[in-house]
């Protein structure tokens, strides 16, 4: 049974086609969370709703106004109680003028002010979960909790769930499960062209007929760029040479790490196969001009883009056992063999690391097609903004379908 948090219900069973749905964000700057909002005005548009988004001003106002999205400016993200006070007061008002079905709260202060607004309306609250749960301290777990009173909570992945369901008892009937999209159509393999991929490799010096191993991410500690170095090790003598290992990503953040890195890998012998090039302004093209993609976090990420991203432009992965990211491949046993997209490895075992991406090597140029053809269709599926704001479209349907 769904929990509910107002004192009303809905009088009577709506179709999103003629509801009006409210959206609060931080704003509608060009950064994921503007986007995603867009997205899911663009799709309730369609499906003949009201769009509304309230929040801070940004450069994606202009994108929503041209097809028809509305945007009503307000501090929606704020720690400013006064502010979250007047909020709700002006949320309430505007519930009652615009005829408001559905409030969408994307962050904790602005789920607050909705909860306040509201109590006493037939006003269904749907709230979003950010991709890692604040610090677990008396004050953050006390005002992240609105973001668990919604009738819908949705979490970025499985993983945030169980720690959402942990932490504030939860229900899981109300927890819908709906991962960050991503640009699909900007990486895919159709829009990466041969000269940008030779551009990388020229400029990362590595000659054409030797394979990549891309590692994306910050040069620290918890992506573990040296368990990419034991890794290669294992490689080394099994007779796989012919590689090139680019980390691509800031390594200026901890020079000492980077040193590290750079130590290990001339004590293993392997510091001439490896390039710390800094970060990419076309990952697309990096993503296209690898044989694998490797992702060995050693602690949970904030998200697993970069996996979906890999998948998307059609790359087997390979990724450590940690947070999200086993969520993000499709791997056995989770699935059958012949439906692999990558690899999943536990952290700590860089003999299995290496055999996995020996693996994803070894592949012949058949095989390799039909990987990635999988991976496309599989970001497509989970992670395209089309999929995301069709599963948020549902939602909405499912509260506006509600009886009394």
């Amino acid at each position: 049974m769904v929990v509910s948090t107002a004192t009303a219900t809905p009088p009577h069973r709506r179709s999103l086609a003629g509801a009006t749905i409210l959206q609060m964000v931080p704003g509608l700057r060009d950064e994921p969370a503007g986007h995603a909002a867009v997205d899911i005005a663009l799709m309730l548009l369609q499906s003949g709703a009201r769009a509304i988004i309230a929040g801070e001003g940004g450069a994606l106002v202009g994108e929503l106004r041209a097809f028809g999205g509305e945007w009503l400016d307000m501090t929606a993200d704020t720690l400013n109680p006064l502010t979250i006070k007047r909020n709700a007061r002006a949320l309430a008002g505007l519930i009652g003028s615009e005829r408001i079905d559905i409030v969408h709260a994307h962050c904790a202060s602005a789920a607050w002010s909705a909860k306040a607004a509201i109590a006493r309306l037939p006003v269904r609250l749907v709230t979003s979960f950010p991709d890692r749960l604040a610090a677990d301290s008396w004050w953050r777990t006390r005002f992240q909790s609105a973001l668990a009173q919604g009738h819908r909570v949705i979490a970025p992945s499985s993983y945030v769930s169980l720690a959402m369901i942990d932490r504030y008892r939860i229900s899981p009937e109300r927890i819908v499960v709906i991962p960050r999209s991503i640009d699909t159509a900007s990486f895919s393999p159709a829009a990466t062209f041969v000269e940008r991929t030779a551009a990388l490799r020229r400029a990362w010096g590595v000659l054409p007929d030797v394979k990549i191993i891309l590692v994306p991410g910050r040069v620290v500690p918890w992506n573990g760029q040296i368990a990419m170095i034991d890794a290669a090790r294992h490689l080394v003598a099994n007779g796989d040479r012919n590689v090139a290992i680019v980390f691509v990503g800031d390594d200026r953040a901890d020079r000492r790490y980077r040193r590290a890195v750079i130590q290990r890998a001339r004590g293993f012998g392997v510091d001439t196969l490896i390039r710390l090039t800094g970060p990419c302004a076309d990952m697309a093209a990096a993503y296209a001009a690898a044989s694998v993609v490797v992702i060995p976090a050693m602690l949970p990420p904030l998200t697993g883009r970069n996996a979906a991203e890999a998948q998307a432009v059609g790359r087997p992965v390979v990724v450590h056992a940690v947070g999200v990211l086993p969520e993000n491949v499709l791997s056995p046993p989770r699935i059958d063999e012949q439906l692999r997209t990558g690899w999943v490895v536990r952290p700590g075992q860089p003999g299995e690391l290496a055999r996995a991406i020996a693996a994803a090597l070894k592949l012949d140029r058949t095989a390799f097609d039909a990987l990635g053809a999988r991976a496309r269709q599989f970001a497509e599926f989970m992670f395209s903004p089309q999929s995301v704001a069709e599963a948020i479209r549902g939602v909405y349907t499912s509260l506006l379908a509600r009886g009394p």
